[in-house]
């Protein structure tokens, strides 16, 4: 029986997964699929199915196997961190993962073909919730898998793609590629892509040529059509508070009795100002001037539209 290059990679990814020791080379070819019988060509195979996985965002650890005798290199993956860019996932989209690891309550075929390309193993899951069926899933899964360049419409755009990652976080799937028309890096939401995805030949996607940009879900984060600017921005003692909940990490650059101030790297003016106007009068710019004199004339712009329309 002939086995595809997408079917040994996902075999591969469940062996790594469930094996509770370090697995050799020659251990995983007995145990997987769709490997030439030649020494030789099995050993370049399975360099580029490593490279693969790692491109992936797969986590591979290498150890010495137990007991071998001289030390032998073996591989598995710790089901902590199969996704290297989850690892910093806080405790509820940990367990909205795991929700999706469940591939047996799943509705729809579609749903369980991708996630089994996405290499999540459902030998131990359990049924814990359903997936609404998304077949741009599956397009995608295997367009990252085998390069292959990707077109959809996103905010009433046509976009060409090539795609390099899928992402899980806060309950929702992300894709990261190469937006053509662009000419950059892009992160896109999969359920507002508003068209099925089409995906092109294997191989008409070209790898990254530099590493990826982290998944941001800031608003003010996003990528956006001006040059981004340091803004300080204060929040009163109230907001002050739920601030260093929501960016723990935020540079402060002063805080006392009076309120917080603290330093953003704006990329995206909208989504800061939506963002900033959630906090009311709790919440102010300081600089640079020209970020906060926007802001001053959007709410007067705002405040003559609504007198217009009263």
């Amino acid at each position: 029986m002939t086995v595809s290059r997408l079917e040994r990679l996902i075999s591969l990814m469940n062996v790594l997964h469930d094996s509770p020791r370090p697995l050799s080379a020659q251990e995983l070819r007995g145990r997987v699929s769709g490997y030439p019988d030649n020494d030789a060509s099995f050993r370049r195979q399975f360099e580029r199915d490593k490279d693969e996985l790692r491109e992936l965002g797969v986590v591979l650890e290498m150890a010495t196997v137990p007991a071998s005798d001289p030390p032998v290199t073996g591989y598995r993956i710790d089901p902590r961190q199969l996704f290297a860019p989850m690892a910093e996932l806080e405790a509820d989209e940990l367990e909205a993962l795991s929700m999706a690891a469940a591939v047996v309550g799943f509705t729809g075929d579609s749903s369980r073909r991708a996630m089994f390309k996405l290499g999540v193993s459902a030998t131990t899951a359990t049924r814990r919730a359903e997936l609404a069926d998304d077949p741009n899933l599956e397009t995608l899964f295997s367009a990252v898998i085998d390069r292959r360049r990707v077109r959809f419409v996103y905010r009433d755009e046509q976009r060409e793609v090539d795609p390099y990652r899928i992402q899980f976080a806060r309950g929702r799937w992300y894709l990261c590629g190469m937006d053509h028309g662009r000419g950059a890096l892009r992160w896109y939401r999969v359920s507002r892509m508003s068209t099925q995805v089409s995906a092109d030949a294997p191989g008409t996607s070209d790898p990254p040529s530099a590493p990826l940009s982290e998944l941001t879900l800031d608003p003010w984060a996003l990528p956006g059509d001006h040059a981004p600017m340091e803004a300080e921005v204060w929040f009163d003692p109230v907001a002050a508070a739920g601030i260093r909940d929501e960016l723990p990490g935020a540079d402060v650059v002063s805080e006392d009795a009076s309120g917080l101030v603290i330093r953003l790297k704006v990329h995206n003016r909208e989504g800061f100002r939506s963002w900033l106007l959630s906090f009311l009068d709790r919440a102010e710019v300081l600089s640079p001037p020209d970020l906060r004199d926007d802001m001053a004339k959007w709410l007067e712009g705002f405040s003559v539209d609504a007198r217009r329309s009263s």
